[in-house]
């Protein structure tokens, strides 16, 4: 049926029997190979295919989980109207129409404030470096600078943060996030698992930022890690190109139960 390794082609056959499937995918270095300035970024056509596809069947519901913010995540990579959304990490939802915005308290408000002043300090002075701001939070990217710029402002940033009581801080690939809304994509799993009545989940990601979604995973779930690092996932592909594949046998097998 496919190229993928036997082991991750017969778990594959065995998610796809599932009563009800949630496919939560995280979109940069998933969906969508990563680029040098995040606005730049697409999803695969052969991956976007196949989540619209698996979105259409009977029982099974598709959502992102990235650390974008949620007008970031909407404008990349188009998702359709039933894929379900979790952005920043988890701070920003979209469940449906009826769903909540994110709203700061006055408290957050003020640290979110300060965290941004100290990471615009940063990155004024590392050049190639810049901020992104978030809803609840704000991020220093670091990918365009070079190396030693790039470990200099990573540690100036995160001592600068350390020092404001209430932040998350958290590292990701040439990226520092911080927040002020204390969650994780382990969180959002485990809303969208209760909120679709998911029988078991297939999570896909990349970075270090997506271990607690791994980490958040049940037997007879099934984690993919995409590329190369340690990671609590059971199953590893090369590439976003490569995962295309394991979405579209996924497709094949769950269209074949119904």
């Amino acid at each position: 049926m496919s190229g993928l390794p036997a082991d991750l082609a017969q778990a594959l056959e065995q998610l796809a029997a599932a009563q009800t499937l949630l496919v939560a995918l995280d979109f940069d270095g998933v969906l969508a190979p990563l680029v040098e300035h995040a606005d730049d970024a697409r999803p695969l056509p052969g991956s976007a295919a196949a989540v619209r596809d698996l979105a259409a069947l009977p029982d099974t519901f598709t959502a992102m989980i990235s650390g974008r913010a949620l007008d970031s995540l909407r404008r990349a990579a188009t998702p359709e109207p039933e894929t379900l959304l979790i952005g920043s990490h988890g701070a920003e939802a979209w469940t449906g129409p009826n769903a909540q915005p994110l709203q700061l308290t006055p408290e957050q408000a003020q640290l979110l404030a300060r965290a941004r002043a100290a990471v615009e300090e940063v990155a004024a002075s590392h050049p190639g470096t810049w901020l992104e701001a978030k809803p609840a939070g704000v991020v220093l990217h670091t990918r365009s600078a070079a190396d030693d710029i790039a470990a200099a402002a990573t540690e100036a940033a995160r001592a600068r943060l350390s020092a404001i009581d209430g932040v998350q801080i958290t590292d990701g690939k040439r990226v520092l996030e911080t927040s002020v809304v204390h969650t994780n994509k382990g969180e959002g799993i485990r809303t969208l698992r209760t909120l679709t009545g998911a029988a078991a989940v297939l999570f896909a990601g990349d970075d270090v930022t997506d271990e607690n979604g791994f980490a958040a995973l049940l037997p007879g779930d099934l984690g993919v890690k995409i590329g190369p690092g340690e990671t609590r996932a059971s199953y590893r592909v090369d590439s976003p190109e490569a995962f295309t594949e394991v979405l579209q046998t996924l497709l094949v097998l769950r269209r074949d139960r119904h």
